[in-house]
Formats: C-alpha cells, sequence, structure tokens
C-alpha cells in the first residue's frame, strides 16, 4: 500500500538564529545588525530571486516590531492603520507599490524618526520613479545587495531545511544537491519539500538515486 504523504503545515524557521551568513549577504546582515544606527531612514535591500532577501526582512521585521506591507495593501489602506504605533516598516517587491502612498509611508516613518526597509530585486536608482521627492529620497538611502548563493551556502541551507523537517540525510545526498539544483533559496526548499513527500510515500530513506529521480537533476 502506498502512503499518502500528509501536508501538516511544515513551518520554517525565520530567526535571526536561523539565518546562515556567507559571503553573498554578509554585507546585508551587517546593515541589518547596525539598526537603528542607520544613517538614513530608509535602507534598500536588493538581489535576484531566491537570494534570502525575503528571510532577511522577516529577521528585520522580528527585530524592529515592524510590520511587513504588501504593496497593493499599501495602495488600498490608510498608511497610518497599517504603521499603528509602529516606527519601522518592510515593503518587500517594493519596486510594484504605487509612488504615493509609498513616499507617505517613507515621510511618516521619518517624522517618527523610523525607518523603512525596502525590499527589491533592483536598487531604487534602477527604477522608474515619476515622484521627484519620492526617487530623490529613495535614491539617497544607502542600498545593499544579497547575491545569489553558491555552493557552500547552498550546502549549509540544505542541512538547515532537512534538520527543519527532522529528515536525517547522508552526506554523499547533501552533496549531490548542492553541485546539482538550481542555486537559489526557493530551489533548495522546493527540493527538500519534494523529496520528503517522497520519502514518505514510498517509506524510504533520501537517497542519490531517489533525489536523481524525483528531482530529475542530471
Amino acid at each position: 500500500m502506498t502512503q499518502l504523504p500528509l501536508d501538516l503545515g511544515h513551518r520554517p524557521a525565520l530567526g535571526r538564529a536561523d539565518f546562515l551568513v556567507a559571503p553573498s549577504n554578509a554585507a546585508a546582515v551587517a546593515w541589518l545588525d547596525r539598526w537603528p544606527r542607520w544613517p538614513a531612514p530608509a535602507l534598500a535591500l536588493g538581489g535576484p530571486p531566491g537570494s534570502g532577501k525575503s528571510h532577511l526582512a522577516h529577521v528585520f521585521a522580528a527585530r524592529a516590531e515592524a510590520p511587513i506591507i504588501d504593496p497593493a495593501t499599501l495602495a488600498t489602506e490608510r498608511v497610518p492603520a497599517l504603521l499603528a504605533g509602529a516606527s519601522a516598516a518592510v515593503v518587500d517587491e517594493a519596486e510594484r507599490a504605487a509612488e504615493a502612498p509609498l513616499l507617505h509611508l517613507y515621510n511618516l516613518l521619518a517624522e517618527r524618526r523610523g525607518h523603512l526597509l525596502i525590499v527589491s530585486r533592483a536598487p531604487p536608482a534602477r527604477w522608474t520613479i515619476a515622484l521627484a521627492d519620492l526617487r530623490s529620497r529613495l535614491v539617497a538611502a544607502p542600498s545593499v545587495a544579497v547575491a545569489a548563493p553558491d555552493e557552500a551556502l547552498i550546502g549549509a541551507l540544505l542541512v538547515k531545511l532537512f534538520a527543519d523537517r527532522q529528515l536525517a540525510v547522508g552526506e554523499e545526498v547533501l552533496a549531490y544537491l548542492a553541485l546539482h539544483l538550481e542555486r537559489s533559496f526557493a530551489a533548495a526548499q522546493r527540493a527538500v519539500a519534494t523529496l520528503d513527500a517522497a520519502a514518505l510515500a514510498e517509506r524510504r530513506r533520501i537517497t542519490v538515486p531517489l533525489a536523481r529521480r524525483v528531482l530529475q537533476l542530471a
């Protein structure tokens, strides 16, 4: 009988202690660790998809007690209501945000001597911004980038992701995955989730042959 894998709502760890620091993200981690001693009201955090920007944003949000504001919500809700009593906020995928509400959010946080973390793929200097006031503020903000993870970081991330699910895998599996997976946090997360489900369904250990077959890696 085939065992049906059950999605029990696996919850990834997003705390500062769970974030893996490597050369690709060390500068960004150092900037976030400097908060609230930033030299400007905003910090721009950029990087490619799957590089760990969102994880860092959650770490900052937890530390600063800052709401994470979706651009769609920013466009439809009143900014003071979104902030409530907070003196810090995060806008993820900020390049999608409507300009006027984003400027209002920046100005309100600046009045409170607070801070805004802007998360996007490209730095604000490369955005097309019509509002001159918004452009001048965001371009003047410090900007730090997170690079795509290297093979060593992907390997360490895989160890963490398997441990989060209480799965023990051999070093040969970790080495194989680190060598063959796309180098992104998202790819590593998908691979671990897929292997967890396959191993449960087939009632077997996670091995290199299983990884090769299930993930269709070379």
